[in-house]
């Protein structure tokens, strides 16, 4: 007989000392309509929060993200696993429609969207707007803005929940990645238990962004980097057109630098390709910053997006580009 109120084991790492978001968090936590769950907050140093349902466990050291979470998954008592971050809450019913999600048996996993948090700064909003438009995110913007209910293969642990039976079965995160340990795992769940991850866009999460600009290109030159070292590892999942479209404009706009000083015919030619292609690529741009517009109604925001997302592409793409070719093994 299925259970239809499992309790849910609600996991969350930290590393920093005296976190703001972390207290927000651990208050929109209890604030669900889903009562039937327990708090595990792993953190490197000890903490003096109390809050009810809160289970913790500290290390005095720095640990890495993905063992933390599996310590996480090996003290839970729970049916279902709910990975979120330190710096991001969730609405109040999101327990709710995460488990109504589970009521499939196929569904091994489920994913919602991580939408920046209303009253922060201009810069949080810029970059969550980079990532949530269509140029930023391409087919992925769903992460960041709720779209419509569908499979995935790959989500963002920022807000995941698993069968913890099925957790425990792959083995977990691979504590040897970070960013990425989440693709790893999502991987195996589909590919390995021959099971589904279902985004249901209903079960949301606010998610505090990393802001312009210096924060926001170190995360995301971080996931470039990771993404590349993948593509090569585990093409399955990373070796996608989304991913790869940052290096190859890299490498487009480099050879059309370097070509420049000789007037080779062919040259010539691939060079006004190339120049037509990029043309396109900047009449996007301005057409992603209506968009921004239309939905932000900030001129600001639909104005700054357009070199956030150019900036952030090339950046990301050169860090692919140094994971693909010229990692050979990533440390935590």
């Amino acid at each position: 007989m299925v259970n239809t109120q499992p309790l849910v084991s609600i996991i969350i790492i930290d590393y920093k000392i005296n976190n703001p978001y972390l207290i927000e968090c651990l208050e929109a936590i209890g604030k669900q309509t889903y009562k039937n769950y327990e708090i595990l907050l792993l953190t490197d140093y000890p903490n003096q929060l109390k809050f009810p349902k809160l289970i913790k466990k500290s290390y005095g050291q720095y640990i890495s993200p993905a063992r933390k979470r599996d310590d996480g998954a090996k003290m839970a008592k729970g049916e279902i696993l709910a990975f979120i971050d330190d710096d991001a809450f969730p609405e109040e019913n999101w327990l709710k429609y995460v488990l109504q999600s589970f009521k499939e048996p196929k569904i091994v996993a489920v994913g919602g969207p991580g939408i920046t948090p209303p009253n922060v700064s201009w810069q949080e909003v810029a970059s969550g707007w980079m990532s949530a438009s269509p140029l930023g995110a391409g087919p992925y913007s769903y992460r960041f803005l709720p779209g419509k209910k569908q499979y995935v293969d790959d989500y963002p642990s920022m807000n995941l929940a698993v069968r913890r039976i099925d957790f425990l079965k792959v083995g977990g995160f691979d504590s040897h990645y970070w960013p990425g340990e989440d693709t790893k795992l999502c991987l195996d769940l589909v590919y390995k238990l021959n099971k589904k991850i279902l985004y249901e866009p209903k079960a949301v999460v606010y998610h505090h962004r990393r802001p312009l600009w210096t924060p926001h290109l170190s995360q995301n030159g971080n996931f470039g980097l990771h993404r590349g070292y993948f593509a090569r590892i585990l093409p399955k999942t990373s070796l996608k057109p989304i991913y790869v479209g940052p290096p190859l404009m890299v490498l487009g706009l480099t050879f059309m630098l370097a070509s420049s000083v000789f007037a080779n015919p062919l040259l010539i030619m691939i060079r006004s390709l190339g120049i037509y292609l990029f043309t396109g690529y900047l009449i996007l741009l301005i057409l992603n910053g209506l968009w921004v517009f239309n939905k932000s109604k900030s001129v600001l925001q639909g104005f700054i997006v357009i070199p956030a997302v150019f900036i952030t592409h090339l950046w990301y793409g050169l860090r692919f580009l140094q994971g693909y070719l010229f990692t050979k093994n990533l440390k935590r």
